[in-house]
């Protein structure tokens, strides 16, 4: 199993900026699509932003040049630096990973899930 733990989130006024960490351990880090994805109260969870083993990266449209997401294979870390931040980016981060690439809105597919991390931007 993959077992992936989130950090960083926080309260930041509008126009902010945040780093978000998941920290992986268990399998093979290196090979698997790692993605970031959010759910805000009352709305089903979506896709944020995912990297796969190559460094190949792929974003939702709404956060497309706010938000980058990044790894450290050294550390079997992946992040997500969030800038720019509005007041509809507040919203539980999920992070999660699978060991094949899969599009950011077939959420349901992801095989692992960490526990969140909160942001909230006013």
């Amino acid at each position: 199993d993959v077992q992936l733990v989130e950090s960083g989130g926080g309260s930041v006024q509008a126009g902010g900026s945040l780093r978000l960490s998941c920290a992986a351990s268990g399998r093979t880090f290196g090979s698997y699509c790692m993605g970031w994805f959010r759910q805000a109260p009352g709305k089903e969870r979506e896709g944020v932003a995912a990297i796969v083993d190559d460094g190949y990266t792929y974003y939702a449209d709404s956060v497309m040049g706010r938000f980058t997401i990044s790894k450290d294979s050294a550390k079997n870390t992946v992040y997500l630096q969030v800038n720019s931040l509005k007041p509809e980016d507040t919203a539980m981060y999920y992070c999660a990973a699978d060991p094949n690439q899969k599009p950011l809105t077939w959420v349901l597919s992801w095989g692992y899930w960490g526990q969140g991390t909160q942001v909230t931007v006013s």
